[in-house]
Protein backbone atom coordinates (compact mmCIF):
# COMPACT_ATOMS: atom_id res chain seq x y z
CA UNK A 1 0.00 0.00 0.00
CA UNK A 2 1.33 3.56 -0.24
CA UNK A 3 2.48 5.32 2.50
CA UNK A 4 0.74 8.35 4.31
CA UNK A 5 2.93 10.73 2.95
CA UNK A 6 2.44 10.30 -0.51
CA UNK A 7 -1.33 9.69 -0.37
CA UNK A 8 -0.74 13.78 1.73
CA UNK A 9 1.15 14.72 -1.21
CA UNK A 10 -1.11 13.42 -3.74
CA UNK A 11 -3.83 15.34 -1.84
CA UNK A 12 -2.19 18.79 -1.46
CA UNK A 13 -1.44 18.51 -5.22
CA UNK A 14 -5.27 17.52 -6.13
CA UNK A 15 -6.18 20.29 -4.06
CA UNK A 16 -3.83 22.85 -5.09
CA UNK A 17 -5.00 21.88 -8.84
CA UNK A 18 -8.19 22.19 -8.23
CA UNK A 19 -7.35 25.94 -6.58
CA UNK A 20 -5.71 26.79 -9.57
CA UNK A 21 -8.97 26.11 -11.26
CA UNK A 22 -10.95 27.73 -9.46
CA UNK A 23 -9.51 30.89 -9.48
CA UNK A 24 -8.96 30.63 -12.92
CA UNK A 25 -12.45 30.27 -13.56
CA UNK A 26 -13.66 33.18 -11.19
CA UNK A 27 -11.03 35.53 -13.32
CA UNK A 28 -12.78 34.69 -16.08
CA UNK A 29 -16.30 35.56 -14.93
CA UNK A 30 -14.95 38.67 -13.70
CA UNK A 31 -13.87 39.81 -16.60
CA UNK A 32 -17.03 38.34 -18.72
CA UNK A 33 -18.89 40.69 -16.12
CA UNK A 34 -16.60 43.45 -16.28
CA UNK A 35 -17.42 43.72 -20.21
CA UNK A 36 -21.15 43.09 -20.31
CA UNK A 37 -21.30 46.04 -17.71
CA UNK A 38 -18.67 48.53 -20.11
CA UNK A 39 -21.05 47.21 -23.16
CA UNK A 40 -24.33 47.99 -20.70
CA UNK A 41 -22.93 51.59 -19.93
CA UNK A 42 -21.43 52.78 -23.40
CA UNK A 43 -23.24 55.17 -25.01
CA UNK A 44 -26.16 54.50 -26.58
CA UNK A 45 -26.04 55.68 -30.70
CA UNK A 46 -29.41 56.55 -32.05
CA UNK A 47 -30.95 53.87 -34.13
CA UNK A 48 -29.11 50.97 -32.59
CA UNK A 49 -30.94 51.07 -28.83
CA UNK A 50 -34.22 49.38 -29.50
CA UNK A 51 -37.14 50.89 -27.20
CA UNK A 52 -39.90 48.13 -26.10
CA UNK A 53 -43.05 48.94 -24.82
CA UNK A 54 -45.89 50.97 -26.27
CA UNK A 55 -49.68 51.75 -25.66
CA UNK A 56 -51.92 49.14 -24.26
CA UNK A 57 -54.82 50.23 -26.19
CA UNK A 58 -53.49 52.69 -29.19
CA UNK A 59 -56.96 52.79 -31.20
CA UNK A 60 -57.47 55.49 -27.75
CA UNK A 61 -55.97 58.03 -29.69
CA UNK A 62 -57.39 58.03 -32.72
CA UNK A 63 -60.40 60.20 -31.60
CA UNK A 64 -59.80 62.74 -29.27
CA UNK A 65 -62.92 63.26 -26.32
CA UNK A 66 -64.28 66.09 -24.68
CA UNK A 67 -61.69 66.90 -22.29
CA UNK A 68 -59.18 67.10 -24.84
CA UNK A 69 -60.40 68.60 -27.18
CA UNK A 70 -61.77 71.91 -24.64
CA UNK A 71 -57.90 71.10 -23.51
CA UNK A 72 -56.38 71.74 -27.07
CA UNK A 73 -58.75 74.65 -27.11
CA UNK A 74 -57.86 76.23 -24.42
CA UNK A 75 -53.97 76.30 -25.78
CA UNK A 76 -54.95 77.35 -29.03
CA UNK A 77 -56.37 80.33 -27.19
CA UNK A 78 -59.72 79.86 -28.99
CA UNK A 79 -61.47 79.50 -25.66
CA UNK A 80 -60.80 83.88 -24.90
CA UNK A 81 -63.51 85.51 -24.44
CA UNK A 82 -62.30 89.01 -24.49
Amino acid sequence: MASEELTKNIAYIILAVLFLAMIRVIYQRAGDNRQAMLEDAAPKIAGEDELGGGAKNPDQFNEPDEDALEEMAELLGENDED
